[in-house]
């Protein structure tokens, strides 16, 4: 019988089940054996796992989260670590190993292919920076939390005169505060791809300010920078810094410099809660059934993926081998409506 793992690693993600559930699904029709591994990577290393069957699976397809747990584990962080991980996996007699992840969990599982372990791959981010693809599990989601909360926002915003700086996810891509702002009717959008000249956006607020228009909503990737260079902050394992902070900095500068009364949002681990979006169910499932023919026909080492409406399959390498930023076209577009 071919036995084959799953699992989720990097942040939380609506979708996951949806996912999960699929591979199972398609996995059991096959005869196949399906092994749930609990915390991503850390899981791997801890040989935590637990065996998946349909029946467990039923009723998650609406569920947020992940059942299977995740974690930020990087299993490549020395050489102890990456030898433990394939002697682990191999000690699970997997025949395929399916990792749901982003930039960092497929890039450790590209690792792990290049040496001899049997994997494929799942694009799963809110930010949708993974390249290769036009869409990851969970982006849908956040993008309509994010939309819902500006909407929201207009209202106590207008109520008190008030500028609403929003801070969203977003650490090297830009596309959740671009496409949930433009949807939600942001006044300005700030993004990681383009640094920002505080003065600039004070001034553009005084203006629309002037023109009758006394509040305003301010959108603001967490990654976002100024034009003057950043200090270096801690970083995670896998060298990233941990972000956060840059939505009180901004709004203690604009009503500095504006003099209008600013408050702030951070909308956090919200983008991440709760049930996905139809879409992010249907394109977490077809993820899921994609991965396991992947495995059925021996294309190790690649990922799933979509492109133009189209499932397609591409080398881990692709999607991971550099991230998809928001173009200078799609920004254009979103500076139309500032001010």
């Amino acid at each position: 019988m071919t036995k084959i793992g799953v699992l989720t690693g990097g942040g939380d993600a609506p979708g996951l089940n949806a996912a999960i559930r699929a591979v199972v699904r398609r996995a059991s029709m096959l005869g196949w054996e399906v092994l749930g591994i609990r915390r991503g990577w850390a899981g791997v290393l801890e040989m935590d796992v637990e065996p998946l069957t349909v029946n467990s699976v039923a009723g998650i397809l609406p569920r947020g989260g992940t059942i299977l747990g995740t974690s930020r584990t990087n299993p490549f962080k020395n050489e102890e670590s990456a030898e433990k991980a394939i002697a682990k996996l191999k000690e699970m007699k997997l025949d395929a190993l399916v990792a749901i992840g982003g930039e960092d969990t497929l890039g450790a599982a590209n690792k792990l292919w290049k040496r001899g372990i049997p994997v494929v791959g799942i694009p799963k981010t809110i930010d949708n920076d993974l390249d290769a693809t036009d869409d990851t599990i969970g982006f849908d989601t956040a993008i309509n939390i994010v939309m819902e909360a500006i909407d929201r926002l207009h209202t106590t915003a207008e109520s008190h005169n008030r500028v609403i700086v929003v801070e969203v996810m977003g650490r090297h891509a830009g596309w959740v505060a671009v496409e949930a702002g433009i949807a939600g009717g942001a006044d300005i959008i700030l993004i990681p791809e383009e640094k920002y000249d505080i003065d600039q956006v004070a001034e553009t607020l005084k203006k629309r300010h002037a023109r009758g228009r006394n509040f305003s909503i301010v959108v603001v990737a967490e990654g976002a920078e100024e034009i003057e260079p950043k200090k270096k902050e801690a970083v995670d394992e896998f060298g990233h810094v941990r972000l956060g902070g840059v939505g009180e900095k901004l709004a203690a500068e604009l009503q500095k410099r504006t003099g209008f009364e600013t408050r702030v949002t951070v909308l956090g681990h919200t983008q991440r809660g709760g049930s996905p979006t139809a879409r992010d169910r249907l394109i977490a499932t077809r993820y899921g059934v994609g991965a396991v023919e992947l495995i059925r026909n021996k294309k190790f080492g690649r990922m799933v993926a979509m492109q133009g409406g189209k499932m397609v399959d591409v080398p881990l390498e692709a999607g991971v081998g550099k991230l998809k930023l928001v173009d200078k076209e799609f920004y254009d577009v979103a500076k139309v409506f500032f001010g």
